[in-house]
């Protein structure tokens, strides 16, 4: 029997880790938490034959969540990276996946929604290797919309409004919404942030 998948929780609040903890056990899902990213970097010991995972918060004292994915990036790039937080930063998401996060998740955050995605993260590393996956997975994603569709997702990821998007594009902004709510439901993304994650991928797959 393989061994259960373990989850690394990297986060300064106690609440949150411990939430997180007994929700990870809820799942038979293994988890080891710690307060700061030097609490980690002395404890962890990569574990080739089992499933790991790191839920990684971005904002902490001390070394940053962004600090420790740039380190870990040269010493375990094979580690799969959530990053967390509470500020919904686009230019750190895009920041985020190029240092090789595989998924960006803004609080708040349901208990089953964050489950949801860190079984994606596990299912997408156990099928093949990271990088082809996800931007291929990405560029046939964004393959799937109409022209106006792509010239609508290429300005909200550059920060443009409604409005302005509207205007650039000689039509209204109800139509603007409506292209805006098609898009993401083809593209299953509830967030900014998962569009901006997108459009990197997206990028990556055809450099």
């Amino acid at each position: 029997m393989s061994a259960a998948p373990r989850v690394y929780v990297v986060d300064d609040h106690p609440d949150v880790r411990n939430a997180l903890r007994l929700l990870l056990r809820s799942v038979a899902i293994e988890a080891k938490a710690y307060g700061s990213a030097d609490e980690f970097l002395a404890d962890f010991a990569p574990e080739p034959s089992q499933q790991t995972l790191l839920l990684l918060d971005v904002r902490m004292p001390g070394m940053s969540g962004m600090a420790l994915l740039e380190q870990l990036r040269t010493q375990c790039p094979s580690l799969p990276v959530i990053m967390i937080t509470g500020h919904g930063d686009i230019d750190m998401a895009v920041r985020a996946m190029k240092l090789g996060a595989m998924d960006f998740i803004t609080k708040p955050f349901s208990a089953q929604g964050l489950l949801d995605r860190i079984q994606d993260v596990l299912r997408r590393v156990a099928e093949a290797g990271r990088s082809d996956l996800d931007s291929n997975s990405a560029a046939s994603r964004l393959d799937q919309l109409t022209t106006r569709e792509r010239e609508v997702f290429d300005r909200i990821v550059a920060g443009q409004s409604n409005k302005a998007i509207a205007i650039d594009l000689g039509i209204s902004v109800r139509t603007v919404e409506s292209h805006r709510a098609r898009l993401m439901d083809k593209l299953k993304a509830k967030t900014l942030v998962d569009l901006v994650l997108l459009a990197v991928e997206g990028k990556q797959a055809r450099a």
